[in-house]
């Protein structure tokens, strides 16, 4: 109390009142805050655990398969071309078929997934050098007409020089159509493509050409021409090395990166797609140079060989979509990225090392 019968009060250091000689603690609430700062820090990881980016829409086996069976007629395309030129007429015969069977049934994927076919007509109304997906289109549809002609004239006996020059038509597209696969897929915004566009189209011409052996073999099975199989089996084991390898890789070089993005190739669905195509490509490829002179040895180690490339497709697709689900996989690098282009700049003594260097280099 005061002389004049009031009570008088104290404050404490932390801006509470109390009555004189009481003693008030109070618990500071909130986080910490940094040394000349009025705001906490803040780490942004999500937007309430939401996906930074969307999940692609594209359609399940629809993608997939289109991504497979375009590889497999691409590089089949000039594995029997060649078998033509080298007297294998059992393997240009079947191979034939199998470049233009893939053809139709990649179209008919690709329309089922658009929607409707007047969407895949109008991709070719016009041609974009910058879109993947429209030079895809204008590969894939001669590719296919070539490919159809061919097989034709195999089948009819009709026109043969006409069938022998769209072939090699064919083969001339073949490997731009096995691999502009993995060009449509890292031209994306999903982590696990994107930041792998170095060796995924390493991995995916690995993978058609896997599949191309594999179907050769298998071809030389059936028909039991197995002395025509030779490239075949060379093309399948070396594509199936190339495939693992390139795999390998390609976790490797996602390891390097924050956020855990390799992760979406080896857990959930990718990760069990993952495992079965590197055990089928294992197996096919060992099979294709030990048991290639065996029927049933040529069939079982030509399908190892194309399922396993599917399994590929398959788990570069699931990953795809697992990564788009992880914020972390959006974030992280990112803000690795915008923290080595400061470290750099502050290097340089640039005015864009400031932290608050949002706004543009102002024009003199």
């Amino acid at each position: 109390m005061s002389d004049d019968g009031r009570r008088t009060f104290d404050t404490n250091r932390d801006g509470h009142r109390s009555a004189a000689g009481a003693v008030e603690h109070r618990p500071r609430r909130g986080r910490k805050r940094e040394r000349g700062s009025m705001v906490p820090a803040a780490e942004f990881t999500s937007y309430y655990g939401r996906p930074i980016i969307k999940t692609p829409t594209w359609k399940s086996p629809d993608v997939p398969v289109y991504l497979w069976v375009g590889g497999m007629a691409g590089a089949s395309s000039v594995l029997f071309a060649l078998a033509g030129e080298t007297d294998r007429p059992a393997l240009r015969r079947g191979g034939r078929l199998v470049a233009a069977g893939g053809a139709a049934l990649g179209t008919v994927a690709l329309i089922h997934d658009l929607g409707r076919p007047a969407r895949f007509l109008h991709m070719l109304r016009v041609i974009k050098p910058t879109s993947p997906l429209s030079i895809g289109s204008w590969i894939l549809s001669p590719f296919a007409a070539l490919a159809s002609t061919a097989a034709a004239s195999e089948l009819t006996g009709i026109a043969p020089r006409l069938g022998r020059l769209a072939g090699w038509g064919a083969a001339l597209l073949g490997p731009p159509l096995a691999g502009y696969t993995a060009v449509l897929v890292t031209n994306t915004a999903v982590p696990a493509w994107h930041e792998a566009s170095d060796e995924m189209p390493v991995l995916f011409a690995g993978s058609a050409a896997a599949a191309g052996g594999g179907a050769g073999l298998v071809i030389s099975g059936v028909t039991g021409s197995l002395r025509e199989n030779t490239p075949a089996a060379r093309l399948g084991a070396l594509g199936a090395a190339v495939e693992l390898l390139a795999g390998r890789q390609l976790e490797r070089a996602l390891d390097t990166l924050p956020g855990g993005i390799a992760d979406a190739y080896r857990s959930g669905p990718a990760g069990r797609w993952n495992r079965v195509a590197h055990a089928l490509t294992a197996i096919g490829g060992a099979g294709a140079l030990l048991a290639r002179r065996s029927r049933a040895g040529a069939i079982a180690s030509g399908l190892a060989l194309a399922a396993g490339s599917l399994a590929t497709r398959f788990a570069v697709f699931e990953a795809g979509r697992q990564s788009a689900a992880e914020p972390q996989h959006t974030v992280a690098p990112q803000r690795a990225r915008l923290a080595e282009r400061r470290e750099h700049a502050s290097a340089e003594g640039s005015w864009l090392a400031g932290d608050d260097a949002t706004s543009p280099v102002p024009r003199t």
